[in-house]
């Protein structure tokens, strides 16, 4: 009688989609916590290609990251620091929108500069958006209220699931490009 016993309480719909995103969430991060175990600066900065986005040092000693006109194959592979700066530019993003003032621009979030201020980057981004998932309720994940960025007039809960999506994907991007860098000098 799968779950038909009074002993096991049955959770409410709310915690029930909240507990799959959170679990869906948790999954993506340990993946992106496995790439970023380890993870040398000189990784970051290395360049698959002669072609491809990366971060550049200003005058000023803040990092900018490339901009895309186009997301075509041939702009070439991105760099680490790309991918890491995209993933913490995304992520910034949609916590401002979701639960700030919805003030950040792109042009704000600048890479860290190094793979240590990295790990704590994401992090720290990773605690908020852990935080606000866990005070999520089902009308919170229903209700367009929070949905300002990367897109409108759809549930939260579309954004939820959008973030876990991007954040497995980028996960995948930093570690296909650090199996690219182990074995650059051995072709």
């Amino acid at each position: 009688m799968r779950g038909d016993s009074p002993d096991v309480p049955t959770p409410p719909m709310a915690s029930e989609a909240r507990g799959y995103l959170i679990r869906q969430f948790e999954i993506a991060w340990q993946l992106t916590s496995f790439h970023l175990d380890g993870l040398a600066t000189e990784e970051c900065l290395w360049r698959p290609a002669d072609e491809g986005l990366h971060v550049r040092k200003t005058p000023d000693g803040q990092w900018r990251a490339d901009w895309p006109e186009h997301e075509g194959y041939d702009l070439g592979p991105a760099s680490i620091a790309w991918l890491t700066w995209h993933l913490g530019f995304w992520w910034s993003m949609v916590l401002d929108h979701s639960f700030g003032d919805g003030a950040l621009a792109r042009e704000s979030v600048t890479w860290p500069g190094s793979a240590d201020d990295v790990r704590a980057w994401l992090s720290g981004l990773q605690e908020q958006w852990r935080a606000a998932l866990e005070q999520a309720t089902d009308d919170d994940l229903r209700s367009t209220r929070r949905t300002r960025w990367p897109f409108q007039d759809r549930p939260f809960g579309d954004v939820v699931a959008w973030a876990n999506v991007e954040l497995t994907k980028n996960a995948a991007e930093i570690g296909y490009a650090r199996f690219l860098y182990a074995r650059r000098l051995r072709r």
